[in-house]
C-alpha cells in the first residue's frame, strides 16, 4: 500500500473522529460541520474537473 493512501486515510479518520466528539458535545454546530463539508467538496469536485 502506498504511504500516502496510509496517511490521508489517517488523517481522514482522525478528523472523523474529531468532528464527532464535537458534535456529540455540541449538537447545533452540526449544521455548521455539514454546510463546511459541502463546501468543501463542492471546491474540490470543481479542482479536480478543471484539473482533468
Amino acid at each position: 500500500m502506498d504511504i500516502s493512501t496510509t496517511t490521508w486515510s489517517i488523517i481522514g479518520g482522525a478528523i472523523s473522529l474529531i468532528f464527532g466528539i464535537v458534535v456529540a458535545v455540541f449538537p447545533k454546530i452540526l449544521n455548521y460541520l455539514v454546510a463546511a463539508f459541502f463546501i468543501i467538496a463542492g471546491i474540490a469536485g470543481i479542482i479536480y474537473a478543471l484539473v482533468i
